[in-house]
């Protein structure tokens, strides 16, 4: 019997979607005890093998392959010539691309390849609360991709997005059934409890009502006056309107209107990002003031270019990691701030406590419950863990955010320890690793305060780590909000760090990943961009909850003009990745 297959899947014949929904929880190693007590191997139980079910036959109506309806390989949103605010329109699709850097392509594959593996991977979601009084939107005024003109719109995109995911028949190459879905992070902005729960509710299904503060109407940036930002419903001049984007009357009170999302029906993952972990991405947690400025009734929205650009730099060369700079500068500023509404659901939340809000049974979704995390992880402190794909293939959810501070990660020893005895004992599964930085952003390694005498680790040694393991495959992350596949050869094995744009940037896609055994000595990762299930061409007039998601991408790309270079180039969309099989 395969150590993966589940004894109560062989015994009560339940299919296997079934058993990752309901089991997979109790069956991930939770990575606790190296975190407890790195020196005491008795806190440190070896990692099990996933209880995964038996392989899924593919349903009987599912599509032949190649299946690209839905997919960027059928057409792709772009945005229509000209100058100015530029509507959107359809595009030819993304062809396929190979890539033999780690392994040659040999004739005949497609038809021996047998599906070993298919996922979605969804990630920096970045669901904003965008009348939060902590928001940085005044740092606009110092760069225009400092603010986004569709950030009261994060909530419908996401839902659309889960749509598209839903509306999938089969995995686009194979034809295989999808397995599960993962999120690598930046699920939230502000690290704020309204965005938490938004994000939840968006993935397991229900109603949300994007608005904090006053319950009646909008009060933030959009409809203050303030020229740096677009004003929808007004007839002022500003920054945006001069651009060419349009008067929307009732777009801010339809923003704030309540939203219903079906929630996925794949099992998901949920992968921790620097925004989920960090008030604003980047300040470590425990300073008071900053936290009563989150929930409390004054917010700033104006400030001028040099301080603007002081703040800026302090935050990007990392001069400010536990909000000093910010704190201060607000404190000077408080004649300046806006009235608005209190609102306790604004506070940031602990890592605890975002492991604990995946627990309640509220979110269970399409399961599995805890979505990979387990109350292991609430005595230990962790939020990382293995969970299973498929029958053959290991999914390993890393930590990669740096609780002292800075957006840019890292890892802990216990942490990269755990991670290389989890791979010597999985070594006959293939592996997937998950986490939100890249292996290049992974360049901050200040202690982690709960943790002050633990070295962290920068991305070259986690590059090292997973290339000392042949059963590592991809490294699947996001993070830099760009599509960027490269290739790593290691001194045992080679495997391909993937990471996807992200959902709150134009082109805002998502990405499908099939792992294929060409049965000839090489495996085969195929990769396939998705976008939301919205409509390209939008409809000033359309406030609905599907118009406002068209008009959120449609937003996003006149928002700034660098989207072609978040696509990537041909061989980070669309891919067919060859590797040795070992």
């Amino acid at each position: 019997m395969s150590r993966t297959r589940s004894v109560t899947s062989s015994v009560l014949g339940v299919d296997r979607r079934t058993v990752l929904a309901a089991t997979a929880a109790v069956s991930v190693s939770a990575g606790v005890g190296y975190a407890l007590r790195p020196t005491d191997s008795a806190a440190a139980p070896a990692p099990r093998a996933p209880e995964a079910g038996p392989q899924a036959t593919a349903p009987a109506a599912a599509p032949s392959a190649p299946y690209i309806q839905g997919t960027t390989l059928a057409a792709v949103a772009a945005p229509r010539p000209g100058s100015g605010y530029r509507r959107m329109g359809s595009a030819p699709g993304w062809g396929r691309v190979v890539r033999g850097e780690l392994a040659a392509p040999r004739s005949g594959r497609a038809d021996r390849r047998t599906a070993l593996a298919a996922f979605v991977q969804l990630t920096d979601l970045h669901l904003i609360d965008s009348q939060h009084p902590l928001r940085l939107e005044y740092l606009r005024a110092a760069s225009e991709i400092s603010w986004r003109p569709h950030e009261a719109l994060t909530v419908q995109g996401a839902v659309s997005l889960v749509e598209r995911v839903n509306a999938l028949r089969a995995a686009p190459v194979t034809g295989a059934p999808l397995d599960c879905a993962v999120t690598t992070g930046d699920n939230t902005d502000n690290n704020a409890r309204t965005e938490l729960d938004w994000y939840l509710t968006v993935l397991s299904g229900g109603r949300i009502t994007p608005n904090s503060g006053d319950p009646r109407h909008y009060e933030g940036v959009q409809n203050s006056g303030v020229p740096l930002y677009w004003q929808p419903g007004s007839a002022s001049r500003d920054a945006y309107t001069r651009r060419g984007f349009p008067r929307i009357d009732g777009f801010l009170a339809a923003a704030i209107r309540e939203v219903r999302s079906p929630g996925l029906t794949l099992p998901w993952y949920s992968t921790v990002g620097n925004h989920d972990a960090m008030p604003l991405g980047c300040y470590a947690h425990g300073d008071g003031r900053l936290a009563a400025y989150a929930v409390g009734g004054r917010k700033l929205m104006d400030l001028g270019p040099a301080e603007a650009a002081r703040l800026q730099r302090s935050i990007s060369q990392d001069r400010d990691p536990r909000g000093t700079v910010l704190r201060d500068l607000l404190d000077s500023r408080r004649r300046a701030m806006r009235a608005v509404t209190p609102d306790e659901r604004r506070a940031p939340f602990t890592p605890r406590e975002y492991v604990r809000a995946h627990l309640d049974p509220a979110y269970r979704g399409a399961g599995p419950v805890g979505h990979g995390y387990t109350r292991a992880h609430l005595e230990a402190g962790t939020q990382y863990y293995t969970f299973p794909i498929a029958e053959k293939v290991l999914g390993v959810s890393l930590d990669t955010t740096d609780p002292g501070g800075h957006y840019n990660g890292s890892i802990g020893t216990a942490q990269l320890t755990w991670l290389d005895r989890t791979l010597r004992t999985h070594r006959d599964l293939h592996v997937v690793v998950f986490s939100h930085h890249t292996g290049t952003s992974m360049s901050n390694t200040r202690p982690d305060p709960a943790r002050p005498r633990e070295r962290r680790h920068q991305g070259a040694e986690l590059v090292t780590l997973l290339g000392r393991h042949p059963n590592v495959v991809a490294w699947v992350n996001g993070h830099i909000h760009r599509n960027d596949i490269t290739p790593h050869r290691g001194s045992a094995g080679s495997f391909w760090e993937i990471s996807t744009a992200s959902h709150v940037e134009f082109p805002q896609l998502a990405r499908i990943v099939e792992l294929v055994d060409n049965a000839d000595g090489t495996l085969s990762l195929h990769t396939t961009l998705i976008e939301s299930a919205a409509p390209h061409r939008t409809d000033f007039g359309d406030l609905s909850q599907t118009g406002l998601a068209a008009l959120y991408r449609e937003l996003s790309a006149n928002a700034r003009p660098d989207g072609a270079r978040l696509s990537g180039g041909p061989g980070d969309r669309n891919t067919e990745l060859l590797l040795k099989r070992r």
